[in-house]
């Protein structure tokens, strides 16, 4: 019991920056799976289109009964240009994002230089939405803008991050050497296949390494595995079954 007039001793509180800096430390060793979106997407994308594309020609021309050599060749040529093409379509589609990034955040720059007080309440209404109260949300959007204004309203209300940010070089560099890693898979089963039996282990190797990288694809992402596995092999089966029936059906007719 305290004395009238007494004040209680207060606990020395720990030490706020050393508290800070813990939290950080442990913050920087965290990873999450959105910060593996972008590189994980395009490698993934180009990995599943290698092995794809390239067993459902391999597979087409052999059905219409050409030689080994033919189907290597076919097989090679398929893999240097679904790789540019890959690349190529990457960069552009990622570029138009980064553009489009770009544009948002001059606008948001030139709103903030000529009426910095509507964005600093736009801002607020943000936080108000998100369940802050008024006073606070007030509060916290001042100190936000005076520590990174566009920053604040790039993240709060853009919903523009580092994370996500669109990288067009990385992606398409990304998408090009996966396609091209998983367009070798079938090749090299091409090369230790009798030409006989062509067709049936390079589909079925194919499907293989299909849910292979569906099922490590899922797991980096922390998605179900199975799952994963399952619709990117469906898919690939359906390919090389409409590559097969077309290749026989020209072959035939030849």
């Amino acid at each position: 019991m305290f004395h009238d007039g007494q004040v209680p001793m207060m606990r020395p509180r720990a030490n706020s920056t050393a508290k800070g800096t813990h939290i950080m430390d442990k913050r920087s060793s965290e990873r999450h799976y959105a910060e593996r979106i972008g590189w994980l997407r395009a490698a993934v994308l180009g990995a599943n289109d290698g092995i794809v594309s390239t067993a459902s020609l391999v597979v087409g021309v052999a059905a219409a009964s050409a030689a080994r050599g033919d189907v290597l060749v076919a097989g090679v040529a398929g893999l240097v240009a679904g790789a540019m093409s890959m690349a190529a379509g990457e960069y552009v589609s990622v570029s138009s994002q980064a553009d489009t990034e770009k544009a948002d955040l001059a606008r948001e720059r030139n709103e903030l230089a000529t009426d910095e007080e509507f964005e600093r309440e736009e801002l607020a209404a943000i936080y108000v939405k998100r369940g802050l109260d008024p006073a606070l949300a007030e509060q916290v959007s001042r100190q936000l803008m005076a520590h990174d204004a566009l920053a604040a309203h790039a993240r709060d209300e853009l919903g523009l991050s580092e994370t996500h940010s669109a990288r067009p070089i990385q992606a398409a560099m990304a998408s090009a050497a996966t396609f091209a890693v998983g367009a070798t898979l079938p090749l090299l089963v091409v090369l230790a296949s009798p030409p006989s039996i062509i067709i049936p282990l390079v589909a079925g190797s194919s499907l293989v390494f299909l849910a292979m990288m569906g099922g490590l694809a899922a797991r980096v992402g922390g998605s179900n595995v199975l799952l994963g596995a399952g619709r990117v092999t469906i898919w690939g089966a359906v390919a090389m079954a409409a590559t097969a029936a077309v290749g026989a059906l020209f072959g035939t007719v030849a």
